[in-house]
C-alpha cells in the first residue's frame, strides 16, 4: 500500500468513526436511556483521560499486557510443537487431534475454577486460563499448514541430505508461515477474551479488574472507557505487528495486493 491509498484509508476510518460519535452524541442526546445504563461520548472520554491522569490505565495496561504476553508466547511455542507433532506423526494426530479439536471449543474461562484451586488467588491462574484459551487455535493452524506443504519439497530437501531439524526450519516452517501467522493472529485474539474473562473474576490489577470496578460503582463511563481502551489495544497489535507480517509473506510467496 503506497503512502496515498494509507491515507485515503486513514481518511476513510477518521470520517467513519466520526460518524459514529455523532450517532452515538445524538441517540444520547435524545434520552433514550438513562446515564446510568449507557453514557455518552463527553462521560467516556472524561472517565479516559481521568484514568490516564491519575495512572490507573497505565498501570492496568502494563499488568495485562505482561499476562496475556506470558501466556500468549508459552501458547504459541506449545502449540506449534504440538502442531508438528501431529503432522508428523499420525499417532499422535490420531490420539492428541481428537482432544485438540475437543479443547478447540472447551470456552477458556471453564478453566479458571481449576487454575484458581492449582494456583490459588494469584496471576499465574489467569496465565493458564490464557494460555489455555489461546494454544489450540495455533495447534490446528500450525498443523494445517504443515500438512499442505507439497511432498516434493520434503523430498527435495531430504535427497540434498537436509537432516530432521533442518528439514523443519528450513522448509516445513518457511512454507507453513502464511498458516501459522493466520494461527497465531487468531490465538492472540482468544487469549486477549481470555485474559478479560480471567481478570473480571480475579484480578489484583488490570483492565478486566478496572472493568469489574466500574461495574460494582455503577461507572458505565469508566467501563466504556476501559473498553475503549482494550479494543484499541487490540486494533495497535493488529496494525503494529500482525499486519506487517501478513504483508510481507504476502509479498515473499508473490500474492500482494
Amino acid at each position: 500500500m503506497d503512502r496515498d491509498d494509507a491515507a485515503a484509508v486513514a481518511i476513510k476510518r477518521l470520517v467513519f468513526f466520526g460518524l459514529l460519535l455523532a450517532i452515538w452524541q445524538g441517540l444520547y442526546s435524545t434520552g433514550a436511556w438513562s446515564p446510568l445504563i449507557f453514557p455518552s461520548p463527553a462521560d467516556t472520554w472524561s472517565a479516559l483521560s481521568g484514568g490516564f491522569g491519575d495512572g490507573t490505565i497505565p498501570a492496568a495496561v502494563e499488568a495485562s499486557l505482561r499476562r496475556v504476553l506470558i501466556g500468549y508466547g508459552l501458547a504459541v511455542g506449545l502449540g506449534l510443537c504440538i502442531g508438528a507433532a501431529m503432522a508428523r506423526w499420525r499417532t499422535v494426530q490420531q490420539t492428541l487431534g481428537s482432544l485438540v479439536l475437543g479443547m478447540q471449543t472447551l470456552p477458556s474461562i471453564c478453566w479458571l475454577p481449576l487454575a484458581l484451586l492449582w494456583f490459588g488467588l494469584d496471576e499465574k491462574a489467569v496465565i493458564l486460563v490464557v494460555i489455555l484459551g489461546s494454544t489450540f487455535a495455533v495447534t490446528e493452524a500450525s498443523y494445517s499448514g504443515f500438512k499442505q506443504v507439497p511432498a516434493l519439497y520434503r523430498r527435495a530437501a531430504l535427497t540434498m541430505g537436509a537432516t530432521q531439524l533442518q528439514l523443519l526450519r528450513r522448509v516445513l516452517i518457511p512454507a507453513a508461515l502464511p498458516s501459522i501467522i493466520t494461527g497465531m493472529k487468531l490465538s492472540w485474539s482468544f487469549a486477549w477474551r481470555s485474559l478479560m474473562a480471567g481478570e473480571l473474576l480475579y484480578s489484583d490489577v488490570g483492565l478486566g479488574q478496572l472493568l469489574n470496578r466500574g461495574r460494582d460503582l455503577a461507572d458505565m463511563g469508566g467501563v466504556v472507557a476501559i473498553m475503549v481502551v482494550i479494543v484499541a489495544i487490540g486494533l495497535l497489535v493488529n496494525g503494529a505487528v500482525f499486519a506487517p507480517v501478513e504483508r510481507h509473506v504476502r509479498r515473499r510467496w508473490g500474492v500482494a495486493v
